[in-house]
């Protein structure tokens, strides 16, 4: 825990310094107790951003390749990754995907916060689109609040397809928590759907979007 909060602290600086963002509603965000914080997903660095603003630990997926990286690089990579809770997971494979969900329960069961995109992968055109039905899964089985967040303004950071990072003030918006009743695994995929459509309309409102009814795809390459 020391390390995941030194890293925190020192991120939420450098953040804080470069960037100067605007961050609204964080008195949503549970003091106590399981939580599920479901954001848009606009850049790379949502989820680091999302960590270290967070007032309380956020467990979010990331790329298997983040923990395999050899040399210098791959180390530090696998190292900050670690350290901030990330979970691995095999992208495109969905037996993996599902075993990587099934992981948050853990997280879950003990307390903590877990952070899932319903979009699944990253916006490149700035639409907001159709939530994939994990993040509805996971709420009705478990019955932890779900507290929506509106990114705005962190694809300037590093536009798709540019390796530079430009600092540039961004916008995190804290919704209030939504509540569904806790069903456990056993619900129907129309009652997922609705509990995810809900939790969209909520992200919507607050990053003011336009939206897509698709879903959104990931690339060959990222």
């Amino acid at each position: 825990m020391a390390l995941y909060d030194l890293t925190r602290v020192l991120t939420r600086g450098t953040i804080g310094t470069l960037c100067r963002p605007t961050v609204e509603g964080l008195h949503h965000v549970p003091a106590g107790g399981p939580f599920i914080v479901a954001p848009n997903h606009l850049s790379f660095f949502d989820s680091v951003i999302v960590q270290a603003l967070t007032p309380r630990p956020v467990s979010f997926f990331a790329k298997a390749e983040y923990f395999t990286g050899r040399g210098l690089k791959g180390k530090v990579m696998r190292q900050f990754f670690e350290s901030v809770h990330s979970i691995p997971v095999e992208r495109g494979e969905q037996a993996a995907s599902v075993k990587a969900l099934k992981t948050l329960l853990d997280i879950l069961g003990r307390g903590d916060g877990v952070g899932i995109y319903p979009e699944g992968t990253r916006s490149r055109d700035g639409i907001l689109y159709r939530g994939r039905t994990g993040v509805g899964w996971l709420a009705l089985t478990t019955g932890a609040p779900v507290v929506p967040v509106g990114i705005i303004g962190t694809e300037k950071l590093q536009p798709a397809g540019r390796k530079v990072v430009k600092p540039a003030p961004f916008t995190l918006r804290f919704g209030p928590a939504l509540h569904f009743e806790k069903t456990g695994p056993e619900h129907s995929l129309p009652a997922r759907r609705a509990v995810t459509d809900t939790i969209m309309d909520a992200i919507a409102a607050l990053s003011g979007q336009e939206r897509c009814a698709k879903y959104n795809q990931s690339p060959t390459l990222e």
